[in-house]
């Protein structure tokens, strides 16, 4: 068979060549320049990011005897005498690789090391290369300390590894480590771009974008799709039948699935749906997609600037991150990650593909539109009912402590979108008559912004706008402030404003009013508890009341 694979044709055969691993090259040839060279190395990093390729080509390096036969060490082995040619065909002597995944006992590695004493045959140095290391025994390991901590001259090692932390700490501290780094996309594109080009393969950079996307930072696996794609197009690249090859899901159903969401349209969402299992598109991918898509849309929302010009389909990016809010657009990604995770317990992927995307239209944020300026009114959840009797524990009550803050700040809550200055400005539909307490006990509000109202004093009102006073800085967040407004603008049928000062309350407040019925109930039940006949004879026989707290 004469067709060589694209990742063995294309191997690069010097430092120059190589791709993505700059600071391991700049290291490498620093030191073969001087001549100052470790006697053991040690190469980490995921699979097809150059560890055996650069293996071979510092032992082209050691052993390079120049083009004249005169040559020595160098950082640019010359590629056409012995060393290096045989080196590039896998048959040079003494240069040795070595599978630890299938020779991984300690007799293999006596009958390696047996040999490592002897002079190299033809070249400068023998290098032993032993790739993926971490798979060799502990007994292995133990047998190669020594070599490996203090070899003959002319022996170097190099090792390779996809997963370091195998590995014990005693040959890691005899190694010269260097971590190869996955390959970035963009260098991934311009690697397969030279070698279509080389190749004469038309192709277009959406399906090299495709292919970097699904390499997972492996230049041998992108090269290995390259080949599968350009057999599968029937030697044209394009980006519909690399699609289509690799399964992935077009973007257009993403940005239309999201300009449905933005829109409300829970329809558009289920033909979109319908379309893609037509297709029999992958959803565990659409969901990754999406993801992916909704972080580019938060990053347009957030840095600007961060999101790539050449970014595909950048407009469309940036128009939906017009439309979105950013808090719907880290929930919608949220939903998305957990929606791929729940996948596979879905009834089918269908229905699990369609609840994720109803989940996103039904937790999205609703904006308020009312005519004539008045929120819709919602109703509260009912209060329960305060227990009526107590009982003895030795647990100890707990009251709050009082709070005190600096001078204080105003801070103001300006009035909702669909509040006008005239209506702003108006008496309220309903009177008020001054009992913030009451009035809180009405309002249909819960959470925070129900601790605001219940904490916060009544400092003055006039023209339907209040002016309240609460101890705490972390109650009177704009987000309460806002939601306390709302409220108060639904009670009254008419917008209201809300102005928030920081600082002391006196005791007109809802917790406050409380606070002191609770203490007087409290004290009532433990002076009846204490008159309780049994309870003094007790307490005459030496026992004591610890606390009483309401059943």
């Amino acid at each position: 068979m004469s067709y060589l694979a694209l990742a063995r044709k294309y191997r690069p055969k010097s430092f120059e060549t190589l791709v993505g691993q700059e600071h391991v090259v700049k290291a490498l040839t620093h030191a073969l320049r001087v001549q100052r060279l470790h006697h053991a190395y040690l190469f980490t990093g995921t699979r097809g990011v150059g560890k055996t390729t650069i293996s071979r080509i510092l032992a082209k390096s050691l052993n390079c005897i120049g083009a004249d036969g005169n040559g020595t060490i160098t950082a640019q082995p010359c590629g056409v005498c012995r060393a290096c040619t045989e080196i590039d065909a896998g048959r040079f002597i003494d240069y040795i690789e070595m599978d630890a995944a299938s020779n991984r006992g300690v007799d293999e590695m006596a009958q390696l090391l047996e040999q490592a004493v002897y002079q190299p045959s033809v070249g400068r140095y023998k290098v032993y290369m032993i790739d993926e290391v971490h798979m060799l025994t502990n007994h292995a390991f133990n047998a190669m300390l020594k070599t490996l901590e203090e070899p003959p001259s002319h022996i170097l090692f190099i090792l390779a590894t996809t997963d370091p932390q195998k590995i014990p700490v005693t040959v890691l501290s005899r190694c010269l480590q260097f971590n190869l780094k996955q390959m970035p996309p963009a260098h991934i594109i311009g690697h397969l771009e030279h070698v279509l080009t080389d190749e004469a393969v038309p192709f277009d950079k959406g399906a090299l974008r495709l292919i970097a996307a699904n390499a997972g930072g492996s230049m041998r696996d992108a090269l290995s799709l390259t080949d599968q794609a350009i057999a599968y197009s029937a030697g044209n690249v394009d980006e519909a039948q690399v699609r289509a090859m690799l399964g992935t899901v077009d973007e257009t159903f993403l940005f239309r699935a999201l300009e449905a969401l933005a829109a409300g349209d829970g329809k558009a969402l289920l033909a979109i749906t319908d379309e893609m299992s037509e297709r029999s598109l992958s959803y565990t991918a659409a969901l990754a997609d999406l993801a992916g898509l909704l972080g580019k849309i938060a990053l347009a929302q957030t840095v600007p600037e961060g999101l790539p010009d050449d970014t595909p389909n950048r407009e469309r990016i940036v128009a939906l991150a017009a439309q979105l809010d950013r808090e719907e657009v880290q929930l919608h990604y949220q939903i998305a990650l957990q929606g791929r995770q729940d996948l596979p317990y879905a009834p089918d992927e269908d229905t699990g593909f369609a609840m994720t995307l109803l989940r996103m239209l039904a937790f999205r944020p609703q904006t308020v539109a009312v005519s004539g300026g008045v929120p819709p009114a919602s109703t509260a959840p009912p209060r329960a009912a305060p227990s009526a009797g107590f009982q003895a524990s030795s647990v100890q009550q707990v009251r709050p402590a009082t709070i005190s803050t600096p001078t204080p700040k105003l801070t103001s809550s300006e009035p909702p979108p669909w509040m006008d200055e005239e209506s702003a400005s108006a008496a309220p539909a309903k009177p008020f008559d001054g009992d913030w307490p009451g009035l809180v006990e009405s309002l249909a509000i819960t959470g925070f912004a129900k601790q605001l109202a219940a904490q916060s004093e009544l400092r003055n009102y006039a023209n339907g706008s209040f002016e309240l006073s609460v101890p705490s800085a972390a109650l009177a967040s704009a987000a309460n402030q806002d939601k306390l407004r709302d409220a108060l603008s639904r009670h009254f049928g008419q917008p209201m404003r809300l102005s928030v000062a920081v600082g002391q309350t006196g005791g007109n407040t809802v917790a406050s009013i409380q606070r002191r019925a609770d203490d007087a109930k409290y004290q009532a039940v433990e002076a009846g508890f204490r008159a309780d006949p049994f309870v003094k004879e007790l307490l005459q026989s030496g026992a004591t009341i610890t606390s009483v707290e309401p059943s």
